[in-house]
């Protein structure tokens, strides 16, 4: 792949995402003062980082058994899941994804939460479960400030969700309403978690040492065991018995307060002036699918404008904004050296036809920086969970798209790591297999047993 030093304009406009070693030695530092801020009691409320508290304490042990459904909702698709757990190593898990309309990611959150309990209904009928009184495990990821195992408060919507209503509630009791107004199923919500909960526990399941759960796709966030005497936001953090908990991070709204200003770029800020939630989630806008290929776009229309790219070519489409998908960038940076096909028929779908090789081989510079800029960020925010937690040797369970299909993430989130702890503790990324799922599953396991 050529390197963006050899297209000056674009290494001109690229120049500011090109991270330090000075600057991410400064980010992971910035970052512990902020989780130290959530979690404290006296700070908490005007941290931005806010640490929210999980109730999960125990990570499996291996001898959950059962049926439990679970429910995934964090983007524009949701699934319902019937897993099975019968050994240490079998777990059976039936699946289904649902679609939701664009507008029911705006409206009223009732009829959202309408929408799922339909959707749940139609599962269970279809696996002939709907008269058995099934526990479920809500995998809700979106930031949501947990009182209780199963009780949930919506704090902000993030990822194109604005549904009115629901902020300041209990989702786990919309849901449970939504349910009951139907009267057709027996389910029973009987835990709440977030999707990098999901994928710590998931991964803990069969890694006993994984400690973090990181999310890097639509969004990104992360999870991590903490000391409970540190969790002072939990009642009974000073007289419990149980040595850790999980706390959900909300690592996406980390610079929310400027502290991250000396690392954005002119286009970070355009992005969140032209989002549905300026000023908010300003990490996740700097890492997550939802915003790289975007990103992308801006640079690219801004080099065609200096006519230092695509001289004489023509395209509607890529003045379109959210045109250039992030998908996009893990194809192209997937090309063999020397070749662009990948890149070719992307351009293609753009409407921009007879790019030279020059030209493609600076579009794959620009993803580069790009997705390099990404994973610099999210090594930063490992390296500080590993660096809190004092952890010697530590698994990470991953998930989301854009770890799971860009062909260079995990090298460069594991060179990036490397180079930042120099040597000071060992660490293994681990590909979750459906920590949303299985975790809820597992969860709704420890809670159900917990009731009886």
């Amino acid at each position: 792949m050529a390197a963006i030093t050899q297209f000056p304009a674009a290494f001109e406009i690229c120049k500011p995402f090109m991270l330090t070693d000075q600057q991410m030695q400064e980010i992971v530092v910035r970052l512990n003062k902020e989780i130290n801020m959530g979690l404290g009691r006296d700070t908490h409320a005007r941290a931005v980082v806010k640490c929210y508290i999980t109730h999960v304490h125990d990570l499996p042990s291996g001898n959950e058994r059962g049926r439990f459904l679970a429910l995934d909702l964090g983007g524009t698709n949701f699934r319902v899941l019937l897993v099975t757990l019968s050994s240490d190593s079998d777990v059976d898990i039936l699946s289904k994804s649902y679609v939701m309309d664009k507008s029911l990611l705006v409206g009223p959150g009732r009829a959202l939460f309408d929408f799922i309990a339909e959707c749940l209904s139609n599962f269970c009928k279809e696996q002939n479960i709907d008269k058995e009184e099934m526990p479920l495990g809500f995998t809700f990821s979106f930031p949501v400030q947990q009182i209780g195992l199963d009780k949930g408060i919506l704090t902000s919507w993030t990822k194109g969700f604005k549904c009115e209503g629901v902020i300041g509630k209990n989702v786990v009791e919309l849901l449970q309403h939504a349910i009951e107004r139907r009267g057709d199923v027996k389910i029973k919500i009987v835990a709440i978690l977030n999707d990098t909960t999901g994928t710590l526990v998931s991964c803990a399941y069969k890694q006993r040492n994984c400690r973090i759960g990181l999310i890097v796709g639509t969004g990104s966030n992360a999870c991590y065991m903490e000391r409970t005497g540190n969790t002072e936001m939990y009642e009974g953090y000073q007289t419990s018995n149980k040595p850790n908990m999980i706390v959900n991070t909300e690592w996406g709204a980390f610079g929310d307060n400027g502290v991250l200003d000396f690392v954005r770029t002119s286009y970070d800020k355009r992005i969140d002036q032209e989002s549905i939630n300026p000023h908010k989630q300003t990490f996740e806008k700097c890492i997550s699918g939802m915003y790289m290929g975007e990103l992308v776009r801006l640079i690219i229309v801004d080099l065609m404008e200096q006519g230092a790219i695509f001289k004489n070519l023509k395209s509607q489409s890529i003045y379109e904004k959210w045109r250039f998908e992030t998908s996009f960038i893990s194809e192209i940076e997937s090309d063999e050296p020397g070749h662009h096909r990948n890149c070719a028929n992307i351009l293609d779908q753009l409407g921009i036809r007879g790019a030279t090789d020059n030209d493609m081989q600076c579009v794959q510079a620009i993803c580069e920086t790009i997705s390099t800029r990404s994973a610099k960020l999210v090594s930063c925010g490992l390296v500080c969970l590993i660096n809190k937690m004092n952890a010697k040797d530590c698994a990470i369970g991953i998930d989301g798209g854009v770890y799971r299909f860009h062909p260079k993430y995990h090298d460069l989130l594991v060179d990036n790591m490397t180079k930042l702890l120099r040597g000071s503790a060992k660490f293994e990324l681990l590909l979750s297999e459906d920590g949303s799922g299985r975790g809820a599953a597992l969860i709704a396991s420890v809670a159900a047993s917990r009731k009886k």
